[in-house]
């Protein structure tokens, strides 16, 4: 005699337990009181970010502390960077430079806006950067060298 497998209430299927699971999985917002000082994160992934586009790090090292999204559009422009590298002929160097100043706000809880201004040898740049709070600790979901 064969019997049927019994299904239990956990195991429905459909949009509900799907969501219900994507939600439990997805990032958790961390409140800003229970988050590190920001600016020495800001400063290294400054740091990290500019060292990707000399072509003296991976992408891949900043991946932990970017979103997915801010992660692909650092991989497109550090791709390209390498490029123009390669077709001037230029070697990766580490980036000799000077952070002069780190500015940063909050506009709401769990979220700082920043500009971090560095200075080279040929020029002055500014990274803009976006963190949000996700499980304990500060994510990059947007940056940007002007």
């Amino acid at each position: 005699m064969a019997t049927t497998p019994s299904r239990s209430p956990r195991a429905t299927s459909g949009p509900v337990a799907a969501r219900d699971l994507s939600e439990f999985f997805a990032p958790q917002r961390t409140p800003s009181a229970d988050l590190p000082d920001p600016e020495p994160f800001l400063r290294n992934l400054t740091r990290g970010v500019l060292e990707v586009f000399a072509g003296v790090r991976e992408v891949d090292q900043l991946a932990r502390w970017l979103t997915e999204d801010a992660y692909r559009k650092l991989l497109t422009r550090a791709n390209l960077a390498a490029r123009a590298r390669s077709a001037r002929g230029v070697p990766a160097i580490r980036p000799v430079y000077t952070l002069l100043s780190v500015h940063h706000s909050s506009p709401a809880d769990s979220v700082v806006e920043a500009v971090v201004v560095v200075q080279s040898a040929a020029r002055a740049r500014s990274v803009a950067l976006r963190l949000e709070g996700m499980d304990g600790r500060w994510r990059a979901t947007s940056l940007a060298i002007l």
